[in-house]
């Protein structure tokens, strides 16, 4: 066979191929055309289902607003800790991964626990997400969520200390770690739950801790902690800082006029 042959069936060899390839990538973009349109109808379908869940739901952003139990407040906002009734009423914006939130429970907790215990305060605490919001992760978000959970099995205020006792480092994102949440709900006698679990995995009440963060950014308080006793801001006030001494006495004097 000439030289002249052979490179002639090598040509038509080459250019049965490349017209097979050109076949096979037509064949490829007609199956991703109708898989496209096939997944723009699926997309509107589930758009129209999320905009009625949205309105039957109530959403806030991301998720549906599920309050824990209990909640109470404007929007159910608020986890309430103490005597219904209490002569005063003290309100913490706190996020489980800041640490001047922490200063202020490690400095404050003994005599709050000791005032709600006499029935002469309430607690309300509003769970924000300022530090996943300023630094990125999930953490503040998560922890916040499993604290919900615990509300629901009526332990967070146990769980609320447990949190801040094992804090991590402010640039580790440590409480984005669901399985550390569930396992640090073992120091709760009786939190560790199937249906704890389960809250806290699945971030049942992440759209109620999203509502509010954004109702604590639209406050025109400036960072957390922020602390409030009958509604008047007593922990930012650099002139006259609030001790525990200073809110048992200024709590006992309520009382005493109650």
């Amino acid at each position: 066979m000439s030289d002249n042959n052979r490179e002639g069936k090598r040509s038509a060899r080459e250019r049965l191929r490349e017209e097979r390839r050109r076949e096979q990538t037509r064949e490829k973009r007609k199956r991703s055309l109708l898989v496209g349109v096939a997944a723009v109808a699926v997309l509107a379908l589930a758009g129209g289902i999320g905009v009625a869940v949205t309105q039957l739901g109530g959403k806030d952003g991301d998720g549906p607003v599920v309050a824990p139990t209990g909640a109470n407040g404007e929007d159910s906002l608020a986890i309430p800790v103490g005597r219904a009734g209490a002569p005063s009423t003290l309100t913490v914006y706190e996020d489980f991964r800041c640490p001047a939130c922490a200063q202020f429970e490690h400095g404050f907790r003994d005599t709050i626990r000791e005032l709600e215990d006499k029935g002469r305060l309430r607690t309300q605490y509003h769970l924000v997400t300022i530090i996943d919001g300023n630094m990125g992760g999930s953490g503040s978000l998560n922890a916040a969520n499993a604290a919900a959970c615990a509300q629901d099995a009526r332990k967070f205020r146990d769980y609320h200390d447990v949190l801040y006792r094992n804090q991590p480092q402010e640039q580790d994102d440590a409480f984005a770690d669901k399985k550390r949440l569930i396992k640090l709900a073992g120091q709760v006698k009786g939190l560790d739950t199937a249906g704890f679990r389960a809250c806290v995995n699945e971030g049942s009440h992440d759209g109620w801790v999203r509502k509010a963060t954004t109702a604590f950014n639209g406050s025109g308080h400036q960072g957390t902690p922020t602390v409030l006793l009958n509604g008047k801001n007593v922990y930012a006030d650099q002139q006259n800082p609030l001790t525990p001494d200073k809110l048992r006495k200024r709590v006992e004097d309520a009382a005493k006029k109650a």
